[in-house]
């Protein structure tokens, strides 16, 4: 049956090499190849019922039988080619032998033949899923003359129950795996929230606590501790808006919706979308706790805030910009009989006003900078701006009723220099010095407009639209005023202007 001592039966090692077998044995037990001390009760009970000095619980894959715990030897593992356990696996029962050196086949194994000269083998096999993974086995160097039948059921309930342990270890690993790679997933979500600065909670609310994340806490300037009293959590809340959201929350527990809220903050005043649902309710459907999360939401607020304001002054601007394209239309008429000549001076003003409100909505009607009034204004009526326009100023910022009132002079004084002053002829120019000084606690500014290089100017006979636009155009700035001089080198106009 065997030509060499190692040989096996063909039928046992294919038992032992398949595949199915070997997906069980590596499925139920990944660390087949360390011992683990809660299978040495097991081993210990089968030396007793056969009182044999060695006892072993094994797991044997196609190359090696690895010790799970072993009784009365040192080693944990053996060659599956010389192993007794091959044969109990591939009988798919208990295997037994009296004595090895009278077996047709064990006879030759190493271990027989030599030290430690075994001569008895009793072994039940461990079955996981319908395959026989290893042995609960028991080893003598003294032959048996008969073993009862009962010691080899009782072996076998042994093997059972190192089968029913492997299968609960395995499971607990499973579990175990499971919820790591949960907790895994629950720190990720975690750093994913306070990444986002989103704040996530949980009121249990029998204990009356609060858990919740450190981006909840910094939201609600409370300490960083994770529980919290819902005391001291819902006192966070604004008291102007505490009574809002706690009506909310009620009607959201009543009746099993979600609780959708906006509320500020007490501590410091930011603005907190809250939204949750109850999570789980006792037999009487009382709400036990309460899961929900938080963003801040100030930026958002601050911008519907600040667009409310926007659309306020728009409302405001629009009514005196058409107030005052009504008194520029009637003192333009006034001006001019003809309807061409007309057309020109209005479209004229009505851009120095658009230029004006364009500038000051970009930068949604705060302030904007003096320098790029100047520009805005004067482009159109020179060649070459930088050549044209030389300007000496402080750093200026002019509110809106500054800068209408203002770019409507510049557009006058503009006007008047093309069509008789220095901007009529190629080399004259504008000087502009603007200076902000203090009077009486106050910030004012001075700015001198200073025609250069163009004609001999005489001082008009009669003052028209023009001159008294200059003069009119800052009255509603309380404390302004215009002063046009027609100096013989060229017009001055000094503005004083309070910012």
């Amino acid at each position: 049956m065997h030509e060499r001592a190692e040989a096996m039966l063909p039928a046992v090692a294919e038992t032992l090499g398949s595949r199915e077998r070997l997906s069980v044995l590596h499925a139920a037990a990944p660390d087949m190849t360390v011992a683990d001390s809660d299978f040495e009760p097991l081993a210990r009970l089968a030396a007793s019922l056969f009182d044999a000095p060695i006892a072993l619980v094994t797991l044997v894959d196609h190359e090696w039988e690895w010790f799970k715990a072993a009784v009365g030897t040192t080693e944990t593992r053996t060659r599956t080619e010389e192993s007794f356990c091959a044969h109990a696996i591939g009988d798919r029962g208990p295997f037994l032998v009296l004595d090895a050196s009278a077996h047709p086949v064990l006879r030759h194994n190493r271990k027989v033949a030599q030290a430690p000269f075994l001569r008895f083998y009793a072994g039940a096999p461990i079955v996981l899923g319908g395959q026989a993974v290893g042995t609960v086995c028991v080893l003598d160097g003294t032959p048996r003359a008969e073993i009862a039948a009962k010691q080899l059921d009782a072996l076998q309930e042994i093997a059972d129950a190192a089968a029913s342990l492997l299968k609960l270890k395995d499971e607990a690993r499973r579990r175990a795996l499971k919820e790591a790679a949960l907790s895994r997933e629950e720190q990720r979500l975690g750093m994913a929230l306070d990444a986002a600065n989103v704040g996530s909670w949980l009121w249990d609310i029998r204990s009356g606590t609060v858990a919740g994340n450190g981006a909840m806490m910094r939201m609600f300037g409370l300490p960083p501790e994770r529980t919290l009293s819902a005391k001291a959590v819902f006192g966070a809340i604004h008291p102007d808006d505490r009574g809002a959201t706690f009506a909310k929350l009620r009607q959201a527990m009543a009746a099993n919706e979600e609780y959708d809220g906006m509320f500020r903050i007490r501590a410091n005043g930011r603005w907190l979308l809250g939204r949750g649902r109850v999570h789980d309710r006792d037999s009487r459907g009382l709400a036990l706790t309460f899961l929900g999360m938080t963003i801040d939401v100030s930026e958002q607020q601050a911008s519907v805030q600040r667009t409310r304001l926007l659309l306020k002054e728009l409302n405001h601007r629009v009514k005196n910009t058409l107030a005052m394209l009504q008194s520029l239309a009637r003192q333009t008429l006034r001006q001019t009989s003809d309807p061409a000549e007309f057309m020109t001076a209005f479209a004229g003003r009505l851009q120095a006003i658009s230029e004006a409100h364009g500038l000051l909505s970009d930068y949604e009607w705060g302030t904007i900078r003096l320098a790029e009034l100047i520009s805005k204004q004067l482009k159109p009526y020179v060649s070459d701006y930088a050549e044209q326009v030389e300007i000496h100023k402080d750093e200026v910022l002019l509110g809106p009723d500054q800068a209408v009132g203002l770019g409507l002079v510049l557009h006058e004084l503009a006007t008047n220099a093309v069509k008789y002053g220095s901007l009529s002829v190629p080399k004259g120019k504008i000087v502009l010095t603007a200076r902000s000084v203090v009077e009486e606690g106050s910030a004012v500014l001075h700015l001198t407009w200073t025609e250069v290089g163009g004609p001999p100017v005489r001082e008009p006979r009669r003052r028209g639209f023009g001159s008294l636009l200059i003069e009119r155009s800052l009255d509603k700035i309380i404390g302004s005023s215009v002063k046009v001089e027609y100096l013989p080198a060229g017009v001055t106009a000094l503005i004083r202007l309070p910012l």
